[in-house]
């Protein structure tokens, strides 16, 4: 079927039909651009509802040890990736699909123009031949006439008896005349109805078929082109469906990574005390003699310890009591003592029992409603206000921050050597003398780091050597139980030595392993394969981006959901 030798006659049709195919492409490439607009809003709704619910800070991020709160926060990580993974989609749709069709819809309108355009002309010419043919057929119509009229008038003047020769001979000549030019008309009119019959036939067999058929081609082509288009709505959102499956996975790890059993043991070394139970209350018998004190100043026992309450709140005290009777319970908030000291009963009857009673014992139960904040003292540096198993902890912890430190200040003498020795073989580069200052200093900081260490280690030792004996500790130093130290030394200050000659060196700050690979064609991209180990320069900043150095030493931006850190 062609649109050229069926529909020679339909050129209103075809213009209808072909402009009406311009307009679908139109309207698919604003329903593809309202398309990416909801894939971003939504990307950035995710994005926004993630950091909302991202823990911050020392408190939350101890919290994340227990793994139903860290899995928690992988769900959070893999839907930020997913919100990544939609603006992808969003950004490839817009100029796979709306870009590309946009420019191809352009140049539809301007090829179809031109076809109509041709089209128009060549009927245009048709119609002026035509109309030359009709001048020539009039004028020969008409001179036919006048020929024919002077053939009988001529005829009319033989005939008459009354007409002179000359007269006869005269019309003769002038019918001939007539009938010559009308012979000539003929032939013209001939002629034009030659020439238009043949640019007639050009017309409609040659010219308008093959015009409707480069209409009908490109009408084709457009159909071909938005199908691909079509299939492109698809298959976008298809090549990133292994990742986005990855992330659903990854929710999915999260929840099943969860212990339970891990977290009970983990929430039990966090806060385990290490001290024993309390033993039995002896029996104090009153039914002995007891003599009446003869002073107040009886009622004032030798001071003794006092143990931590195990069910009191942290952080308050109850008010000091006038005395501190022996107690059965863990060091911590003072409890209610439930007999008078041992000394005074053994002199007094039952009624100065009920009398001290009343005057010692009922004012410091009006003081349970009445909290406090605790007076804490300052915490020792090896940690012995803490109890038994919190304190080996602490230590445990202080040594390997000490030995990571040791090891970055290590690392970065080592740097500096280097560097001594290749402005040695290079003087040009720098002056190796410069750097003396860096050495020293950073030689003076591992003798204190390594000094430390040995002292922490001590502690670790004796802490771990002396863990029975622990149960006996000085009262003044439990108050504070649960508190902690603010680390003495930041980790993160090691590299801000360098003077203004090494501004510019940056340190990784991690590392991550590429999950797929990614082509970087945009300017301050670079491509990666998947399996590369990558060194982590820059994290991401809420934007789905993030800068790495590959180890060939290329440094520029990938997506942060094409990668996993490396623990």
């Amino acid at each position: 079927m062609d649109w050229g030798a069926d529909l020679w006659d339909q050129y209103d049709v075809i213009d209808k039909h072909t402009q009406s195919g311009l307009d679908l492409v139109e309207r698919y490439i604003k329903f593809v651009k309202e398309r990416t607009e909801i894939e971003q809003n939504y990307a950035k709704q995710l994005r926004s509802l993630t950091k909302k619910y991202a823990k911050r800070g020392s408190k939350e991020e101890q919290d994340c040890k227990f793994s139903n709160h860290g899995a928690f926060q992988e769900i959070l990580n893999e839907l930020n990736d997913y919100a990544g993974q939609r603006e992808l989609i969003a950004e490839n749709m817009m100029t796979g699909i709306c870009v590309e069709l946009t420019k191809y819809l352009q140049e539809l309108k301007q090829e179809r123009k031109t076809h109509l355009s041709d089209a128009k002309k060549a009927q245009q010419n048709l119609e002026s031949s035509f109309k030359h043919l009709e001048s020539t057929k009039k004028r020969f119509a008409k001179e036919w006439a006048e020929a024919d009229k002077a053939t009988q008038q001529a005829e009319k003047t033989e005939s008459d008896l009354n007409a002179t020769r000359l007269d006869v001979e005269k019309a003769k000549q002038h019918a001939h005349a007539r009938t010559h030019t009308a012979e000539e008309c003929r032939n013209d009119y001939a002629a034009e109805l030659q020439k238009y019959n043949k640019e007639q036939n050009l017309f409609y067999y040659s010219e308008i078929p093959q015009i409707f058929k480069k209409l009908q081609d490109m009408d084709e082509q457009r159909i071909r082109r938005l199908a691909e288009g079509y299939c492109q709505f698809s298959d976008i959102e298809k090549k990133v469906l292994p990742i986005i499956s990855k992330c659903l996975e990854g929710i999915s790890s999260a929840g099943t990574k969860i212990d339970e059993k891990q977290d009970s043991i983990l929430f039990i070394e966090q806060h385990k005390s290490g001290f024993e139970r309390p033993g039995d209350v002896e029996f104090e018998d009153y039914s002995q003699g007891i003599k009446p004190a003869t002073s107040d100043s009886s009622l004032n026992p030798p001071k003794v310890r006092a143990k931590l309450w195990p069910f009191s709140k942290k952080h308050h005290k109850l008010a000091p009591p006038s005395f501190s009777p022996p107690s059965p319970f863990p060091p911590g908030n003072h409890p209610l003592p439930l007999s008078l000291p041992l000394s005074k009963l053994q002199r007094s009857p039952l009624s100065l029992c009920l009398r001290e009673f009343n005057r010692s014992v009922k004012p410091r139960i009006s003081t349970l409603k009445i909290l406090r904040k605790p007076c804490l003292p300052p915490a020792a540096e090896d940690f012995s206000h803490l109890p038994p198993e919190q304190r080996k902890k602490r230590l445990q912890a202080k040594i390997d921050d000490i030995t990571k430190e040791l090891q970055k200040t290590q690392d970065q003498s080592d740097a500096l050597e280097k560097m001594k020795g290749v402005y040695e073989q290079n003087p040009q580069m720098g002056d190796p003398s410069s750097l003396e200052p860096q050495i020293t200093e950073t030689a003076q900081n591992i003798g204190r780091l390594r000094g430390e260490l040995a002292k922490y280690e001590s502690w670790l030792s004796e802490a771990v050597g002396g863990e029975e004996s622990t149960n006996t500790i000085n009262n003044n130093t439990q108050h504070g139980y649960g508190l902690y130290l603010k680390e003495k030394f930041d980790p993160q200050n090691i590299y801000t030595e360098f003077d203004d000659e090494f501004d510019d060196i940056e340190t990784p700050i991690g590392q991550c392993t590429a999950l797929y690979t990614f082509e970087g064609n945009s300017e301050g991209t670079i491509s990666i394969t998947e399996g590369e180990l990558l060194s982590i320069m820059e994290e991401d900043k809420g934007d789905g981006w993030m800068r790495v150095l590959r180890a060939s030493g290329e440094e520029g931006y990938i997506p942060s959901s094409y990668v996993k850190l490396t623990p």
